[in-house]
C-alpha cells in the first residue's frame, strides 16, 4: 500500500507489466548514489560550494542527513518542504530524504511567501529546509504561522527561536552502520511542482520506481557515462535539471556534477573551462545569452560536447547557431514534470534536431494527439497531447477534483500542450490550451497572478496576457482597469513583493484601460488585447 493519502498509483496490471518488461527495476533513488559509490568510491561525484566530494564521501554524508531527519521525528511518508538554491545542502537534503523515505517537496529558489505557504499547506509538510538569505526569517515565520503541520525549520543561516535548527543538526548525526534505506520502490520519492497552469502550483508525485527509470533512460539518451562532467546551471529543484538526466542521471552514470551558483555566461564559462565540463542543460533564453556572450568573449569551451535545450521551444534560428558558436552538439528536450519526456537523439539528422522537440523517451510511452472532441487527428495535424506510460503520473497529489478533468477514464494525462506528430514520431510543439504563459521556461499562471493583482485596492479588473519576445519567448503584460487613480507598474510590483509572489511572475508591462474587449460569449478577448501590444503605447 502507498504511504501517502492523496497519491494515485498506477493500476496493478500496468505496474506488473512495467516490472515484467524491465522499466521498473525495484531501485530506490537512494540506491542510485549507493550503487555508484560502491563501483567508484574515489571518483569525484560533486563539485559545489568550493568543495569536491567523492562518491564515498557523498554517500556517507547522505546517510548522516537521513539519520538527522529520523532523529527529529521525520520518517517514511513525512513531507519536507525544501527551498534551497543549487549547493551542497540541496543535494544532501535530497539524498537524506531518499534514504529515510521522507518525501521532499521541491520549491524553486525564486518562490516566496505566497508559494511556500501554499506548498506547505497542500503537502502537509512536517518540516522545511530554508536557505539562510536575508529573507529567511520572514519566510520561516510565514510558513510556520500559516502551516500548522510544520514542526521544524532547518536553515543554512543563523537559527532563530522556537523550532529552528541549523542545517548542521542534520549533517552531524551519526548513521547506523549498514542500516538499510527505509524507502520502498513503489512509494512516492519526491513531490515536484506543476507549471501552475491555473492558480498556485499542484504537486506531482514521482515514485522511486518511475523516477529511477526516467533518469536512467534519459542518461542513456544523452550518452552519459563515467567520464561525463555535467554543469548544473538551472535550479536543481526543477525536473529538467534534476533527472532529465541532470543531477540524478549523472550520478547514476558515475560522472561528476558541478553546481553553478549562477547560469550567467561569465560564471558558467569559467566553470566549464576549469572543470572540463562536457554537458549542460539550458532554457532557450539562456541558450541565446550564452551564444551572444560566446561570440563576444571567445571562451574556452573545448570540453563541451552536448547542450540540452528545454523548458520551452527553441527557435530554429537559435538552434542552428549552437554548434558553430559553442562547438558542441545540441539535444532538444520537451518534457513535463508530470512525466512524458521527449528528446532528439544524438544520431538524429541536423534538420531533425533544429526543427523538432524530440520523440518519446520510452517504447512504453503511449502518445495521442487529439482534436477537441477527443478523436485522434491525422499525422502532421495539430492537436492536444495526451499521454500515459511508466513514468507519467496517474493523478496530482491531493487534487481529486482537478484529476477528474486532467485525466481520461483510461488513464491518459491531458497535457494541454498543442503539438504535431511527424512520421518518425518526433513532436513539434505548437502552443498550449492551458492558461499559462511560458516566460523563458518559467511557467507564469495567469489566474494566480491576476488574483494577486486584483487584491490591490486601486485595481478593479485585470487581464494578464503573454506577448512574443525574442529573448524570453514570451513576456507578460497586465492590462488593468483601475478603481479611481490608476496604480503605476512600480506600485503593482511593490504590491506583489509584499504578497510574496516570485519575481518571474511580475508583469513585464502594465497597460491601463477603461474596459476590456469581449468575445461573443462575453469573455475577455485576450487575443484582441495581445494584438494591441504590437502597436506603440506607453507602459506605466
Amino acid at each position: 500500500m502507498p504511504l501517502l493519502d492523496g497519491f494515485t498509483p498506477w493500476p496493478e496490471t500496468d505496474a506488473a507489466r512495467y516490472r515484467a518488461e524491465g522499466y521498473w527495476t525495484g531501485t530506490t533513488l537512494g540506491a542510485v548514489l549507493r550503487n555508484s559509490a560502491r563501483r567508484t568510491p574515489r571518483r569525484t561525484a560533486l563539485v559545489a560550494d568550493g568543495r569536491r566530494l567523492s562518491y564515498a564521501e557523498l554517500d556517507e554524508a547522505a546517510d548522516r542527513v537521513a539519520a538527522g531527519l529520523r532523529a527529529h521525528g521525520l520518517g517514511p511518508g513525512s513531507r519536507l518542504l525544501v527551498h534551497l538554491p543549487n549547493g551542497l545542502p540541496f543535494v544532501l537534503t535530497l539524498f537524506g530524504c531518499f534514504r529515510a523515505a521522507v518525501v521532499p517537496v521541491l520549491a524553486l529558489p525564486a518562490h516566496r511567501e505566497s508559494e511556500l505557504v501554499h506548498l506547505a499547506r497542500l503537502s502537509g509538510a512536517a518540516a522545511c529546509v530554508l536557505h539562510g538569505g536575508p529573507e529567511q526569517p520572514g519566510l520561516a515565520e510565514a510558513v510556520t504561522r500559516a502551516a500548522h503541520t510544520v514542526r521544524h525549520v532547518f536553515t543554512t543561516g543563523p537559527a532563530g527561536p522556537g523550532p529552528w535548527h541549523p542545517f548542521d543538526a542534520l549533517t552531524a548525526a551519526s548513521p547506523d552502520a549498514g542500516a538499510p534505506d527505509d524507502a520502498r520502490p513503489q512509494d512516492v520519492a519526491v513531490l515536484l511542482l506543476s507549471g501552475g497552469t491555473t492558480g498556485l502550483p499542484k504537486l506531482i508525485p514521482r515514485t522511486h520506481d518511475d523516477y529511477a527509470y526516467n533518469l536512467r533512460a534519459a542518461a542513456r539518451a544523452a550518452g552519459l557515462d563515467a567520464h561525463t562532467v555535467t554543469l548544473l546551471a538551472l535550479p536543481a529543484a526543477h525536473n529538467f535539471a534534476l533527472a532529465c538526466p541532470g543531477l540524478l542521471g549523472t550520478l547514476h552514470a558515475g560522472g561528476t556534477t558541478v553546481l553553478a551558483p549562477s547560469p550567467a555566461p561569465d560564471v558558467a564559462f569559467d566553470l566549464i573551462a576549469r572543470e572540463r565540463v562536457t554537458t549542460v542543460a539550458l532554457v532557450p533564453p539562456l541558450v541565446l545569452a550564452w551564444l551572444d556572450a560566446a561570440e563576444e568573449l571567445a571562451p574556452d569551451l573545448s570540453s563541451l560536447t552536448l547542450l540540452q535545450a528545454g523548458g520551452a521551444r527553441l527557435k530554429e534560428e537559435t538552434a542552428r547557431r549552437v554548434r558553430p558558436v559553442l562547438g558542441c552538439a545540441l539535444q532538444q528536450v520537451y518534457g513535463m514534470a508530470e512525466g512524458l519526456l521527449n528528446l532528439t537523439r544524438l544520431d538524429d539528422a541536423d534538420e531533425t534536431v533544429f526543427t523538432t522537440q524530440g520523440r518519446p523517451l520510452s517504447d512504453a510511452d503511449e502518445v495521442r494527439v487529439v482534436a477537441p472532441d477527443g478523436t485522434d487527428v491525422p499525422e502532421g495535424a495539430t492537436g492536444e497531447l495526451w499521454t500515459r506510460g511508466p513514468y507519467t503520473l496517474r493523478g496530482y497529489f491531493r487534487a481529486e477534483r482537478h484529476n477528474a478533468t486532467a485525466f481520461t477514464p483510461d488513464g491518459f494525462y491531458r497535457s494541454g500542450d498543442l503539438v504535431r506528430r511527424l512520421p518518425g514520431g518526433n513532436l513539434v510543439v505548437e502552443g498550449r490550451l492551458k492558461d499559462v504563459i511560458n516566460r523563458g521556461g518559467d511557467k507564469v499562471p495567469v489566474e494566480e497572478v491576476e488574483n494577486h493583482l486584483l487584491a490591490h485596492p486601486r485595481v478593479h479588473d485585470v487581464a494578464l496576457v503573454g506577448f512574443p519576445d525574442a529573448d524570453m519567448g514570451e513576456r507578460t503584460c497586465a492590462f488593468v482597469v483601475p478603481r479611481g487613480e490608476a496604480p503605476t507598474r512600480r506600485e503593482l510590483l511593490d504590491h506583489l513583493v509584499r504578497r510574496g509572489v516570485a519575481a518571474f511572475k511580475h508583469p513585464d508591462r502594465v497597460r491601463v484601460l477603461t474596459g476590456f474587449p469581449r468575445t461573443g460569449a462575453g469573455k475577455v478577448d485576450r487575443a484582441a488585447l495581445a494584438r494591441t501590444l504590437n502597436t506603440p503605447a506607453e507602459a506605466l
